[in-house]
């Protein structure tokens, strides 16, 4: 169980979620302690500079999506030109639709 787990398994039930993550690699974007709003979403409405709750090689992040593969995967990566990985879509649970103080 991580950070992440309480969050996924609502959007997978189609809730949308709000919490307030910690931490400084979406500085500029998403700063720690601000409260996000994640609703669910389909794979195909995600694009190149979206920020999502996804899971690249099973560790959770709340990152930006860098760039769209030709086989339906995404790339996700940091504010800070850190690359985690490549993921797929049954991995991307939910997108960033506000960020408030």
């Amino acid at each position: 169980m991580t950070w992440a787990t309480p969050h996924i398994e609502k959007l997978v039930n189609g809730e949308e979620v709000q919490f307030r993550p910690k931490g400084n690699s979406m500085q500029g974007k998403i700063e720690s302690g601000q409260l996000v709003t994640v609703r669910p979403c389909d794979p195909g409405e995600v694009e190149v500079g979206s920020i999502v709750l996804c899971k690249v090689k099973g560790r959770p992040y709340l990152h930006l999506v860098k760039a769209l593969g030709s086989d339906g995967r995404f790339q996700i990566g940091n504010n800070k030109g850190h690359i985690n990985g490549w993921t797929g879509p049954n991995q991307i649970y939910g997108l960033v639709v506000a960020v408030e103080d």
